[in-house]
């Protein structure tokens, strides 16, 4: 009545192509995975290669700057044997006497360490650097308490440099106030403390400036007392000592409040160190304040 039906063939056919029509599907991609992860992982693998080449020529690049750097820095060898005749400091101090039109003025004596009075090495050693046989050239604990008194106070109101930088200082680097200075100070250090604990004091001794155009300890025992270094007594190297913070500011012939506060003080610390009995002590006391009157007092006895 309503004619023949469709084939079975035919209507899976037809009704497949409406089935299509009516729900498209999305069209299968071939070839290998371009998804996300597809891309990220090749992007991954060239950016870690090129960090651990940045890394690698980072590296090689600071150890060329620090050994450019270490080789750059003056050897302390030569001193093992040598006595130095000039020195950074004393060369500055040549340029600011001409800069000011005046003569430079020199005076220096070398002597051994056996020819300098124990006393002013005893002085030096407690008042500049009292873990100096203890440090090798460089003293994280005063460092680290200089650095929290100046946190307390809010500026650094303490030096925390052993008697070793401050030689390396004076040889070499002169009074230049920077971080870089301070850098080869530290690394000079190191290389002083190589010759020996003994021969770092001597060069000191011998180097550190005592007054204008004073270098050393028999030329500042000579200005000040008229005597030889060998022979300087524990008063009077008290107040060589008490010199070295601001040696052409503090003059022993007039002596300032500073000076004779600091001499006293130093003076305080043989005690302190079993270096002088409780008599000796007392006995330098009363030397020591008759070495520091004021001139006038001085004149009136």
């Amino acid at each position: 009545m309503w004619g023949d039906p469709p084939s079975g063939r035919a209507g899976i056919g037809e009704s497949a192509a409406v089935l299509k029509s009516t729900f498209p599907s999305h069209p299968r991609k071939s070839g290998p995975l371009v998804g996300s992860t597809g891309i990220l992982l090749p992007v991954l693998l060239r950016t870690r290669k090129t960090l651990v080449q940045a890394a690698l020529l980072g590296v090689g690049v600071l150890c060329l700057v620090a050994g450019l750097f270490l080789v750059s820095l003056p050897s302390a060898e030569p001193l093992r044997i040598e006595n130095p005749r000039a020195t950074a400091l004393m060369d500055l101090r040549s340029r600011e006497a001409m800069d000011h039109h005046r003569l430079p003025r020199r005076v220096h004596t070398w002597v051994p360490l056996a020819r300098i009075s124990p006393w002013l090495r005893r002085a030096v050693v407690n008042s500049e650097d009292a873990r100096f046989y203890e440090h090798d050239g460089f003293d994280i604990t005063e460092t680290e308490a200089a650095l929290e008194e100046a946190a307390e106070r809010g500026h650094l109101g303490r030096g925390a440099s052993t008697i070793t930088q401050q030689l390396a200082k004076n040889l070499w680097l002169g009074e230049e106030r920077t971080l870089w200075r301070k850098l080869r100070e530290y690394f000079l250090a190191g290389r002083l403390e190589d010759l020996g604990k003994r021969r770092v004091l001597e060069l000191y001794l011998n180097l550190a400036e005592w007054g204008d155009g004073i270098y050393g300890a028999e030329a500042a025992a000579r200005a000040w007392f008229n005597k030889p270094a060998v022979e300087l007594s524990p008063e009077e190297s008290s107040v060589l000592a008490a010199m070295l913070p601001a040696p052409r500011r503090r003059n022993p012939l007039r002596p300032n409040a500073r000076l004779r506060k600091r001499a006293f003080e130093i003076l305080e610390l043989y005690g302190l160190y079993q270096q002088l009995g409780p008599e000796q002590l007392q006995e330098s006391r009363a030397r020591l304040k008759d070495l520091l009157a004021a001139p006038e007092v001085a004149a009136s006895r």
